[in-house]
């Protein structure tokens, strides 16, 4: 599979949310990511596992789940409420766009994987979700809802968010699983611990955004 994609600035949604969309030359999916708290569509790794994921086949849509006005106020950094219907947002954007036909994956990262949790319980175009260090059980009820299958993958030194994670698991209904990367703190800096990562996320997009449709 080769590399090579290009990439678009786009606007995302009534409030013209800020975004950059990874485009392969034959794209199978198209993965969605949600950041975490502090962080923007600049994030280096969820740059990284894009550009990764864009080798396997897939398009990615990375973009700021809030305004430059919104994101001044801290308490919005953390309102999975909010998060989770820009990122409904973001879906939405796809049925206007060229990537109407292709299956949707999320792929979130600390609070975004929550927001992109929160998304998929209300939205049956959701394929599959990645969470990548992620704060599931902030989802709440909505993790019973959720039906596209879910990994969640945690560092193995992530103390607390192993705890945090394996309570969320339960609440799922759909299917799922949950790997531990060991060696790996909850930014995955550790040497090859987000190639780890990738290549665990990309397995599952793989398994779930390209089987065959009924």
């Amino acid at each position: 599979m080769t590399s090579d994609f290009t990439t678009a600035d786009v606007a995302i949604g009534p409030h013209r949310l800020e975004g950059s969309l990874y485009l392969p030359q034959s794209p199978q999916g198209l993965v969605i990511f949600a950041h975490g708290s502090g962080s923007s569509r600049f994030s280096p790794r969820n740059r990284y596992v894009a550009e990764r994921l864009v080798a396997q086949g897939f398009a990615c849509l990375l973009f700021d789940l809030l305004t430059a006005a919104e994101g001044e106020f801290r308490r919005n950094v953390f309102d999975i409420e909010l998060l989770g219907a820009r990122v409904g947002e973001a879906i939405d954007w796809t049925s206007d766009s060229d990537m109407a036909r292709l299956p949707i994956g999320l792929f979130g990262a600390s609070t975004g994987a929550a927001a992109a949790l929160v998304a998929a319980a209300d939205e049956p175009r959701v394929a599959a979700v990645v969470s990548r260090g992620g704060r599931p059980d902030l989802a709440g009820d909505a993790l019973r809802r959720v039906l596209a299958p879910t990994l969640l993958i945690v560092g193995g030194l992530d103390y607390g968010v192993i705890e945090l994670n394996r309570s969320a698991q339960q609440l799922l209904r759909c299917p799922n699983r949950l790997d531990i990367v060991p060696g790996a703190t909850h930014l995955f800096e550790e040497p090859g611990t987000l190639e780890s990562v990738v290549e665990r996320a990309a397995k599952w997009f793989v398994e779930y955004l390209c089987a065959p449709q009924a």
